[in-house]
């Protein structure tokens, strides 16, 4: 895998830069901007190196369909602040775009293509947009570590048709998932949450034999909860799990790997609400589960005070309520303190979990903290990810 920084000459050459700013966005306003700061010293290192930036990258999942409130504008705005340089954000339609009308003014050094998922040709890997694409610089750059488990049409297809390179944040996380993966000290706990089921549980299965605990929380809890027979109310829930769920619990027992699901939970009524903590048994069919509850908290603290390494992906509940943010938060402050006695080696993945960190302003306090959610689960897994596939 050759890395962008090793080409020899870099001066003026057009470079199709394939970021993931998939930020979380309120009402336009960025939630947590992890994921721009990330990316920043790729940024600065191909301005020094007088290079023109082609940026590609997409927010949340408009479906192949232009939707304003999916703008890469708040992101641009966002940028131009964090490195003092004006940034063009084209709206125009992709395919209309050819490579001489970009950058005709010489003061144009950054411009970034409008969401990349408002083309269903992406997600679709289609070879002729990702010929376009390719049409449209002379280098590409994948520094999009977290995207690089999709076989999309700017991750994975593109590289067919134009000589490629990673990115410096994208060699970052693969050289320190390396680590985890060769260095690893046992035991190992692996903590997984958020809401994000289908894409998760399955992984989970993959992941029994490598290591010694696997605490589930947040939504894909809910399924575990179920398959028990516990009325989980409005909670969400994926639909026809219990087979998966079913061989989670056989592998795990067969590899003496624990599976540590909820005890109790915080409930509320609504999204909005305020929290009340429940026992599994007393959780009524208006409830929604939206955070674990004391007893669960202090046992997954027990586990984690007897483990040398913690993965964490995926926040223990509805964090964006503080309301149902503690169980995230303690968990957090339990790496925190072993982390301080260099006594466990913490590696935290995933958008939402970062996030729900950044709001108690913990994030230096882990060993290594990376952008990606599912790429990060897979690679981990051991599965070779298109995105990184495609660059060797």
């Amino acid at each position: 895998m050759n890395n962008i920084k090793d080409f020899k000459n870099l001066n003026q050459k057009k470079i199709l830069l394939r970021l993931d700013l998939n930020v979380p966005l309120k009402q336009g306003l960025i939630a947590d901007e992890t994921r721009i700061d990330k990316i920043i010293p790729t940024i600065k290192f191909l301005l020094k190196e007088n290079s023109k930036i082609l940026i590609i990258s997409h927010v949340g999942r408009p479906k192949g369909k232009v939707n304003k409130d999916l703008s890469l504008n708040p992101i641009c705005k966002n940028l131009e602040k964090k490195i003092n340089k004006k940034i063009k954000l084209i709206y125009e339609d992709i395919f209309k775009l050819k490579k001489e009308d970009l950058f005709k003014d010489p003061k144009d050094q950054i411009i970034f293509l409008e969401n990349i998922r408002f083309y269903k040709e992406e997600e679709e890997n289609d070879l002729s947009f990702s010929k376009h694409l390719a049409g449209l610089a002379d280098l590409f750059v994948n520094d999009a570590f977290s995207c690089s488990h999709r076989a999309h049409a700017s991750v994975s297809k593109i590289t067919e048709f134009i000589p490629s390179y990673a990115g410096l944040q994208l060699e970052t996380e693969v050289n320190a998932l390396k680590k985890v993966t060769t260095e690893i000290k046992k035991p190992i706990t692996c903590i997984i949450g958020g809401s994000k089921i289908s894409t998760k549980i399955g992984i989970i299965k993959n992941l029994i034999p490598k290591f010694d605990n696997i605490i589930i929380v947040g939504g894909m809890a809910n399924n575990i909860l179920y398959f028990n027979g516990i009325n989980i109310g409005k909670s969400v829930k994926e639909e026809r799990c219990e087979k998966i769920v079913k061989d989670i619990f056989d592998t795990s027992k067969k590899h003496s790997c624990i599976i540590t699901y909820p005890e109790d939970v915080m409930v509320g009524k609504s999204f909005d609400d305020k929290s009340k903590i429940k026992d599994l048994n007393q959780i009524a069919s208006d409830d929604f589960i939206l955070d674990i509850g004391p007893k669960t908290i202090n046992k997954i603290k027990d586990i984690i005070e007897n483990s040398k390494t913690v993965l964490w992906n995926g926040p223990a509940g509805y964090f964006e309520n503080p309301n149902f943010a503690n169980g995230s938060y303690e968990i957090a402050k339990k790496i925190i303190k072993k982390n301080k006695f260099k006594s466990i080696y913490s590696v935290i993945g995933g958008g939402d979990t970062i996030a729900a960190i950044n709001q108690i302003n913990a994030i230096k306090d882990f060993n290594f903290v990376s952008t990606a959610g599912g790429a990060f689960l897979e690679y981990l897994e051991g599965k070779e990810l298109p995105g990184i596939k495609a660059l060797k």
